[in-house]
């Protein structure tokens, strides 16, 4: 088992910020000081440096303006300087799906032509954007679509915030210069529960939360924002400390042996290491609670034992337990619980003391619902006896 302290490290490419085309830098994703930094090696004077990242940073994030030519407080020259040498770019909208239910699924290409997925969900309170981290996924749950797709790289962070700028823009929800001032927010909320494991790009994605929380920019709470984990111990102190998000983790079993099968990096970090990290949590990052995800498959983890042995195994963690039905996908190895028995299960939790809310599953006909995300290039489909040979079935 890895020292709680060792630092995670994975072979897994990152591009550079450098574009191909031109050698020009990418502005988006580049956290204040690292904006200030470009913008002297290309020229700025230091005296002026912090002045104009302010000017820059609220342009891009605030008015989501583009183009320099826009920026109409800064100089024609230094517009063009800036031209010169960098590009403001986001991620191309492949295509976008539309569900039944309203919910918004895009496929994005980035650089080297790598496609990932990002999911816009419409409520009555609040609108929930799902981003990814990284294209496809190493962790290989049994259960989750993503899963079954190999990892390819980690997104930058001007990849991550870039998918909440592709949807602000599709929202049309940028502000208007001299329109009144509209406090209405489309975006309200950003989970890190798309494709990949945040903790597993912890750099990048700490960087684009700077971006995202920074309050002259897209300036959204750190409590609306959620990260979900399946459970990198090592770095989930960190995340408390240097993003200090909502955390969320993809729990889904209540013995080792189950899990293991499950989530298999289980096999690295069990239950019980997994539990004496989160017990730290909420103190360390002044968060209220931690979310416990658990999809409900039919007879693997819905029996009324699981249920109080997952109330059990977290005593003494401020918590709520997501139920999510399972979404199934084609070739799929699990099934989903039936209702009445995921009621049953939610009711042991509720009369523990635990919110235990069953969620709906949103954009279903559009395989956009929780585990069903994969790029289009990635979607030939395996056999379901490869599956199961792979989830040990």
């Amino acid at each position: 088992m890895t020292a709680p302290n060792a630092p995670i490290t994975q072979d897994v490419l990152t591009i550079p910020r450098k574009l191909p085309e031109g050698g020009k830098t990418n502005l988006v994703g580049l956290t204040r000081d690292q904006l200030r930094e470009a913008l002297m090696a290309a020229g700025t004077a230091e005296k002026q440096a912090k002045m104009r990242v302010g000017q820059i940073w609220q342009w891009i994030y605030h008015w989501g303006v583009r183009d320099f030519a826009q920026m109409t407080n800064l100089a024609k020259d230094y517009r063009a300087l800036l031209a010169e040498n960098f590009v403001i770019e986001v991620p191309e909208i492949v295509s976008k799906q539309v569900s039944m239910d309203g919910t918004r699924k895009y496929l994005l290409r980035i650089a080297g032509g790598h496609e990932v997925e990002a999911v816009y969900i419409p409520e009555e309170t609040r609108g929930t954007l799902c981003i990814s981290s990284q294209v496809g996924c190493t962790l290989t749950c049994s259960f989750c679509h993503t899963g079954t797709q190999k990892l390819v790289r980690n997104l930058t962070a001007g990849e991550i915030v870039g998918q909440v700028m592709v949807a602000r823009d599709d929202l049309d929800e940028w502000p208007v210069p001299g329109a009144p001032k509209d406090e209405t927010r489309l975006v309200s909320n950003v989970v890190l529960m798309g494709m990949g494991e945040p903790l597993y790009n912890f750099d990048n994605v700490r960087d684009a939360m700077k971006v995202v929380m920074d309050g002259e920019g897209i300036s959204l709470s750190r409590r609306r924002i959620t990260l979900s984990t399946s459970g990198v111990v090592p770095e989930i102190a960190r995340c408390a400390e240097e993003i200090g998000c909502l955390m969320a983790v993809s729990f889904h079993a209540t013995t080792d042996e189950v899990r293991d099968r499950l989530v298999p990096v289980n096999k690295k970090w069990n239950i019980e290491t997994l539990l004496n990290a989160l017990r730290e949590y909420p103190r360390l990052s002044n968060s209220e609670r931690i979310t416990f995800e658990y999809v409900m498959l039919k007879d693997v983890n819905d029996s009324d034992a699981d249920a109080r042995r997952l109330v059990k195994l977290i005593a003494g963690i401020p918590a709520k337990i997501n139920l999510i039905p399972f979404n199934e996908w084609p070739g799929a190895p699990y099934v989903r619980s039936d209702w009445e028995r995921i009621e049953a299960f939610a009711d042991i939790i509720y009369k523990a003391g635990y919110a235990s809310p069953i969620r709906t599953p949103r954009g279903e006909d559009i395989m956009a619902a929780c585990g069903q995300l994969k790029s289009a290039t990635e979607r030939a489909r395996k056999s379901r006896a490869e599956i199961e040979a792979e989830a040990g079935l």
